[in-house]
């Protein structure tokens, strides 16, 4: 009976922001425009680094390959959010919903952790800066990110299974502008209070365990900072910290309190504003907070465009 009622959902209805017909329009065009200026953001982020050879430091490749799990998980909700407020029809299949889910599980759980390897490579790059082309060798830069990928590729398979256990005969409406866990399991047609547990228990590992992680790490990086005699060098070294403490707290914050609270407690609009934060906001923000304070990639860009020479 249970395999019958599960296979009575073969499609949701998303039903996304609750816009006004007037204002659709415009809420539609600065989507559209937030989406394309993150694809060109971290795109060129990503053709500038690769391009200049000045730039194929491990700090760099760190911020590559978050601009690509930017770029990956806004594509995996935003050109469905923009067509459902373009069209009529705000349906998807059950199969989609289940593949975007996990899609977007596993590239948000790899980048949390990849903030966690970030603040190890400056804690490396502050307190330890005449090992630091040592410790931080390509490859354990390669093993790192992988760690990361693996993390996320298996984290989020655990929270499938948990979630595609329940049984979903209806109703078939997501309060939501894209399948996330969370927003589905309202609609499943049994107790969750398992996947609450779940839920909260991976939420350490994937969340909690990074955060914790990245502070430990800042706290002996102030430590190491206040040493510094130089007031230039001590405001050098805070600024260096700053661009990453200030994208970590734009998406593990927002993400730990959607996927931490019990479902019982979850608030739909809150919920979307939420993830209209950490999946939108964020990878918007991270190509401006990364370059246009960023010396290099600015000199890098002017050298593409042959407004300018790169020093030697």
């Amino acid at each position: 009976m249970q395999e019958t009622n599960q296979s009575s959902v073969t499609e949701f209805i998303l039903l996304g922001f609750s816009f006004s017909p007037r204002t659709t329009p415009l809420f539609f065009s600065a989507f559209l425009t937030t989406y394309l200026l993150i694809i060109l953001g971290n795109g060129l982020i990503i053709i500038l680094i690769s391009l200049d050879s000045h730039l194929h430091t491990p700090m760099y490749f760190f911020i590559v390959t978050l601009s690509m799990l930017d770029l990956g998980y806004t594509t995996t909700t935003m050109p469905q959010m923009l067509a459902h407020l373009a069209s009529q029809k705000k349906t998807i299949s059950f199969a989609s919903c289940v593949a975007q889910m996990y899609i977007f599980l596993v590239l948000g759980i790899t980048e949390s952790w990849l903030f966690a390897i970030m603040s190890i490579d400056k804690y490396v790059a502050i307190c330890h800066p005449l090992r630091y082309k040592v410790i931080m060798s390509p490859r354990l830069c390669r093993v790192m990110v992988l760690f990361c990928g693996l993390w996320g590729v298996v984290s989020a398979l655990v929270y499938m299974v948990f979630a595609m256990r329940l049984p979903y005969c209806g109703p078939n409406k997501i309060n939501h502008f894209f399948c996330e866990v969370p927003a589905v399991l309202k609609l499943a047609c049994a107790d969750t209070s398992v996947n609450d547990q779940v839920d909260l228990i991976l939420g350490f590992s994937v969340i909690l365990v990074p955060l914790s992680l990245i502070l430990v790490i800042y706290i002996n990086i102030f430590i190491a900072i206040l040493r510094i005699r130089s007031a230039q060098g001590r405001l050098k070294a805070f600024s260096t910290c700053a661009s990453h403490i200030t994208v970590v707290t734009m998406f593990c914050v927002p993400a730990m309190v959607m996927y931490m609270k019990p479902g019982s407690e979850a608030s739909p609009e809150e919920d979307k504003k939420l993830a209209l934060f950490y999946n939108v906001i964020s990878a918007f923000l991270n190509p401006i907070i990364y370059s246009l304070r960023n010396k290099d990639v600015k000199r890098a860009f002017l050298k593409v465009m042959g407004w300018g020479r790169a020093p030697e």
